[in-house]
């Protein structure tokens, strides 16, 4: 297989396992460089900070990646394929990135524009309005219409993979079309909001990350969630929010739940964010996920049965993001197997997209990552007690080790502190039944699942 195409597929299946504003961050430019004979393939990242994170946190899902489509892979090495002439500057202007060094090649899905981080298959043609986001899509339309006055700030919120991304960067692509460059529009991750002041107050260079994020029209920040509980990234924001606010100037913000359910956010941000106007994106029904598959088939110009796109749409019911992993897969399967697609197929295919990413888990990370996901101490999972705030927490955690981990009730029970398996049958019956009804026990759920996916 060639490099470029193993790499692509390999890309499609790490999309799935993190949010896009993450997968943008750290795979933004990222190539497979070089293959030896031994079966040592190596992966160029943009710089050194990049390297280290994808290495640290990645290296194991990328091998296995690696592996599962290519089996004579043995090892992967990483490295930094940059200029010794190219600066390194995480807050250096648009225009001195253009004028430096030529840049490297890049697939399709990074050419993202520098000056604002837009990327431009991200439109409001391509984004596909039902019931679960049409007032998230009115919001924004209207946000447009009316920048920095009308709803400011507008609040996204919903659980991963939901499209929250793709409406942000439809949202600043649309005034950039507008407006051309008389608007300035910046996107970014919350993480990389926090890296930037981390690298400013280490190299003195605060001025220039207030100067940056302060002279924007249109400023919008992905899961902003992440910068909960660091206090200066809180700080920094919570001065850049007044200065841009108090200046007419508009402020997009996404989060995985709304502002309220923020608990460890300062008291002063939650009450900026709930000033303007807050919206939800939920999950898709059948009929949405019907037309967002077909739709990105059309894009892809791939052709597979109706029957098949349908049992794609009954069976992926959560998450858009594992749909496009899975519609990739089918591509890849096409292309570069030359096998012809069928229903038994895609079968395996949607198994192993929504099971593999878990497999590695223990039952003490379930415990220890919904524990934190509530602020309770592990122990309250497992104490015999029956207080309000801790009977849900212990419920999901018991839901999770089975519908994760695939461990028996009785396992689950003697895990969570000696309870009979009966109890455990009711706690997973009870989720799964409120999960068909209640949209934020399912955002909370997808939360944990994304944290226990990371670990």
């Amino acid at each position: 297989m060639e490099l470029d195409q193993l790499w692509k597929s390999a890309l499609a299946e790490l999309e799935i396992q993190m949010t896009q504003p993450n997968f943008l961050t750290w795979f933004k430019n990222s190539r497979l460089i070089d293959r030896s004979a031994e079966g040592e393939l190596v992966v160029s990242l943009s710089n050194n900070f990049a390297k280290e994170w994808v290495e640290n946190k990645y290296h194991k899902s990328i091998l296995e990646i690696l592996i599962s489509l290519d089996d004579s892979v043995r090892r992967v090495r990483y490295t930094v394929a940059i200029l010794p002439t190219e600066p390194q500057k995480p807050l250096t202007d648009s225009k001195k990135e253009r004028s430096g060094a030529p840049q490297q090649a890049t697939f399709d899905e990074f050419k993202i524009d520098p000056e604002t981080n837009l990327h431009p298959k991200y439109t409001f043609k391509s984004y596909i309005v039902g019931s679960s986001n049409e007032l998230a899509y009115a919001a924004s339309l209207a946000v447009i219409k009316d920048m920095g006055k009308k709803y400011n700030p507008l609040f996204i919120y919903g659980g991963s993979g939901l499209g929250k991304t793709h409406l942000m960067q439809s949202i600043g692509n649309q005034i950039r079309q507008t407006h051309g460059n008389t608007t300035k529009v910046k996107y970014i991750p919350s993480e990389k909001f926090v890296n930037d002041i981390v690298f400013s107050i280490k190299n003195k260079r605060m001025e220039d990350m207030k100067r940056i994020y302060r002279s924007v029209d249109v400023l919008i920040i992905d899961d902003i969630q992440f910068i909960a509980g660091k206090a200066a990234s809180e700080e920094e924001f919570f001065h850049t929010f007044n200065a841009l606010y108090d200046n007419d100037k508009q402020i997009i913000l996404s989060s995985d739940r709304p502002p309220h359910e923020t608990a460890i956010l300062e008291e002063r941000l939650r009450s900026r964010f709930s000033s303007g106007m807050i919206v939800d994106i939920s999950y898709p029904d059948y009929e949405m996920r019907l037309a967002i598959i077909k739709k990105k088939l059309e894009q892809e110009n791939i052709s597979i049965p109706d029957s098949v796109t349908e049992f794609i749409a009954e069976k992926m019911q959560r998450n858009i993001r594992e749909i496009e992993g899975v519609l990739k897969k089918i591509m890849f399967y096409q292309d570069v197997k030359g096998v012809e697609v069928t229903r038994g197929i895609v079968e395996e295919i949607i198994d192993k997209t929504t099971k593999h990413s878990f497999k590695n888990v223990t039952p003490n990370q379930v415990m220890q990552v919904v524990a934190n996901f509530f602020e309770l101490a592990e122990k309250d999972l497992t104490d015999q007690g029956r207080r309000k705030e801790v009977v849900e927490p212990r419920q999901i955690a018991m839901y999770l080790m089975k519908d994760l981990l695939g461990m028996s009730y009785s396992d689950i029970g003697y895990k969570m502190g000696k309870r009979d398996h009966s109890t455990v049958m009711h706690a997973c019956d009870k989720i799964s039944t409120l999960l068909t009804t209640d949209q934020k026990l399912g955002n909370k759920l997808t939360s944990i699942k994304e944290v226990i996916n990371s670990k």
